[in-house]
């Protein structure tokens, strides 16, 4: 017999994997969520459950945005089988540690990804992160983390390296075995 289909609430808070040109501005810029094109490019077994809460570069969150985004995700997390937040990876760690000192432990998988390339550029990681997202909410524990570039992290403790462009945890190794 068939399992039932899991439940994943979608969170987008925009970021670089939502950016767009703007050919007036010659800029790439958050206006329109791609969020619907890259889902439909995917065979996924899964119910999605869009939230569009905000479309903005994270370095331009408030705290009141991070505080945003940490309460969406525990209401989410009480009503579904899994919660992917869609985020900009500047202050991704940010929002992240928020939401383990609102909610803790949540009840289900809370897991973040972003790109560091656009989803609309050639050379863009925004598809394979979200694809592993999706698959890591459906496997992890509860808890909140991070998947990207083919890891995942648990928060607390993890911080975006400027020099690799990725995750790792704060004051660990980085991939390779060197130290930050």
């Amino acid at each position: 017999m068939d399992e039932p289909k899991k439940s994943i609430a979608l969170i987008s808070t925009g970021g670089t994997i939502e950016k767009t040109y703007d050919e007036l501005k010659g800029v790439l810029d958050n206006r329109a969520s791609v969020l619907d094109v890259m889902l439909a490019g995917l065979q996924l077994a899964i119910d999605i459950v869009r939230v569009p809460l905000m479309n903005k570069d994270s370095l331009e969150m408030s705290a009141q945005d991070h505080d945003l985004i940490a309460r969406t995700s525990g209401e989410m997390a009480g009503a579904h089988d899994g919660v992917v937040i869609i985020h900009g990876t500047d202050r991704l760690a940010v929002t992240g540690e928020r939401i383990v000192t609102l909610l803790q432990r949540p009840r289900v998988p809370v897991v973040l990804t972003g790109a560091m390339r656009p989803y609309v550029m050639r050379n863009t990681d925004a598809l394979q992160n979200l694809t592993e997202a999706l698959l890591a909410v459906q496997l992890l524990a509860p808890g909140v983390y991070v998947a990207m570039h083919n890891r995942v992290l648990q928060f607390p403790g993890v911080v975006k390296d400027q020099d690799l462009g990725t995750f790792v945890r704060a004051g660990g190794t980085r991939p390779g075995g060197r130290q930050p």
